[in-house]
């Protein structure tokens, strides 16, 4: 039996199930391996009561819950609308609430080389952002479903477009001012709260993200059905808690652990996480703050974050500043928001290979300027890094190749015998100093490298629309012709050809249709991965071509 070819494709096919088990633990399925580690402990927020103004989260201590004197705020449309933009990014704010109820990204084009849009609210599409005022009781303050008007706009002494909005509600004025400096995807949110009623209590401000469920239409063969799946859906991050993602799923069975209150000082944000991109709110830190989460109506979710404002005297003014994200997670971009930010950018537990990964794949992109021969001069790169390892793996194989002749003969010598045969084998093996497992080890120590490069490449926004060659013009969607998955197929077949053959005329035949099975798959996945993929193919088989030849020019034993 052919031990070193088993362990090999055994190894290989381990490797295709994590991967696999890693789109549907994203796709917000459960893991095949166990339980999401994020779904243990019932949710920070209550599924919907029609009352989607959020209750005060009792841990600031000040604050008994609402009994929400607002009503449903589910039409926050308006006829009127702000429009406030920047060369990067184009918001649209209603006057029903404040809120950013439409972000389109002029830089970032779909397929149709039309603006992304991230945050929508249509009847079919809603994500958007919102803010406002809570306190005790039934005290009915503005908030995302009070009406708004413009009391100022146009340009700071920066240069920046401004707009100021204003609601009052029960002697409290919110002011919200919303600021674009040029290139950025971060908007500053300043929230001014003037008390003038006599009757001043704890005032608290929320600012939230909501989402319904629904995925992003994926782009490939059969409408993007076997094309790769990245999570959707909230998360939070704290100082203590670090990243944490919400599956919606997990939202629907009250069944997610999220960090409640966050200590003064320490960093916390929210966000609402897509493949490529995301939106976040970044509050001040100065202050405990405590984040939330939920479901509020059908397929319609939040994450938010409150921050106390305390008795604001009458008469006083209080000014509570935050930043609202809107963008891609271009990886340079995100570590100079917020600490942590980067953490966006998901690589799950492989981050501490990935980051590298993508820091060395961007300095070669800064240096070629085509993410296309970046792939390839990185693939080259970590070739030569795993050249010794690749190159005792195929030794191994080669000798293993040498002796196969004499392994057709102990079979039909011992045939009916296995007990015998796998004596014969393992004495053979000995004499000749062939370690059946050999060219394992080599292999096993490379798949952490592979999957994390796989999602290097499959994360990096960096990659949307990045042409590479003639018919690659992007390299973050499927091969439009097909070329690159075909030459892998090819590829992966001569590749068999290369390896010894089985003496089992079954095993044979798996062996020869399996790279066909596993390459299928390929025609799905973005260009840049298999561009990776077939690189690497093509430089594994010169490499084990020169080993063999070396092998068959020894003399014959």
């Amino acid at each position: 039996m052919d031990f070193k070819k088993t362990i090999l494709w055994t190894v290989f096919s381990m490797s295709g199930l994590l991967l696999y088990n890693n789109w549907q633990v994203q796709e917000g399925k459960p893991s095949m391996f166990g339980g999401n580690p994020t779904n243990n402990v019932v949710a920070a927020d209550k599924p919907a009561d029609k009352l989607d103004v959020p209750a005060p989260v009792q841990s600031q201590g000040v604050l008994a819950p609402s009994q929400a004197s607002t009503p449903i705020a589910g039409a926050i449309e308006t006829s009127e609308k702000f429009i406030l933009q920047n060369d990067v990014l184009a918001l649209e704010i209603s006057a029903n609430g404040g809120n950013v109820i439409n972000a389109k990204l002029p830089k970032q084009l779909t397929p149709e080389k039309k603006p992304v849009e991230l945050f929508q609210y249509t009847p079919t599409h809603k994500y958007f952002a919102r803010s406002g005022l809570i306190a005790l009781g039934n005290a009915d303050l503005p908030n995302h479903t009070s009406s708004f008007k413009m009391v100022q706009s146009g340009k700071d002494g920066s240069g920046n477009p401004f707009i100021v909005l204003l609601s009052e509600r029960n002697g409290v004025k919110l002011e919200k001012t919303y600021i674009l400096s040029p290139g950025s995807y971060v908007v500053d949110v300043g929230h001014r709260v003037t008390q003038s009623s006599a009757n001043a209590t704890p005032l608290v401000l929320y600012t939230e993200i909501v989402r319904d469920g629904s995925q992003e239409q994926k782009i490939g063969p059969f409408d993007g059905a076997f094309s790769a799946s990245t999570f959707t859906g909230p998360a939070a991050y704290t100082e203590k808690e670090k990243f944490n993602k919400l599956e919606f799923t997990a939202i629907d069975k009250n069944k997610i652990t999220i960090p409640t209150q966050v200590a003064a000082g320490d960093p916390a944000w929210i966000a609402m996480v897509q493949h490529y991109f995301a939106s976040a709110w970044i509050p001040a830190d100065k202050v405990a703050r405590d984040i939330y989460a939920g479901k509020i109506d059908n397929n319609l979710y939040r994450i938010g974050i409150q921050t106390p404002l305390g008795i604001v005297a009458p008469g006083a003014t209080v000014v509570e500043k935050a930043k609202l994200f809107v963008g891609p997670q271009e990886e340079s971009v995100l570590e100079t928001i917020a600490p942590g930010f980067a953490l966006l950018k998901d690589y799950g537990y492989l981050t501490i290979l990935a980051k590298p990964i993508f820091w060395l794949l961007e300095n070669i992109h800064a240096y070629v300027g085509n993410w296309g021969w970046s792939i390839i001069l990185l693939t080259i790169l970590i070739k030569l890094v795993f050249f010794p390892l690749s190159a005792a793996s195929y030794k191994s194989m080669a000798r293993m190749k040498e002796v196969q002749p004499r392994l057709m003969v102990m079979r039909e010598q011992y045939k009916g015998e296995p007990q015998k045969l796998n004596q014969a084998m393992m004495e053979m093996y000995r004499k000749e100093k062939i370690n059946p497992l050999g060219g394992c080890l080599p292999v096993v120590i490379q798949i952490p490298v592979f999957i994390s490069l796989y999602w290097v490449l499959l994360s990096s926004v960096e990659m949307r629309n990045a042409p590479w060659i003639g018919w690659i013009q992007d390299l973050s969607v499927p091969d439009p012709y097909y070329i690159l998955p075909i030459i892998m197929a090819a590829s992966m077949f001569v590749q068999t050809k290369l390896n010894p053959t089985p003496p089992d005329p079954v095993q044979a035949k798996i062996m020869m249709y399996m790279p066909l099975v596993f390459s299928v798959m390929f025609f799905f996945f973005p260009a840049g991965l298999v561009l990776y993929w077939v690189v690497n193919n093509l430089l594994s088989i010169a490499q084990q071509w020169q080993i063999n030849q070396m092998f068959e020019k020894r003399p014959a034993k």
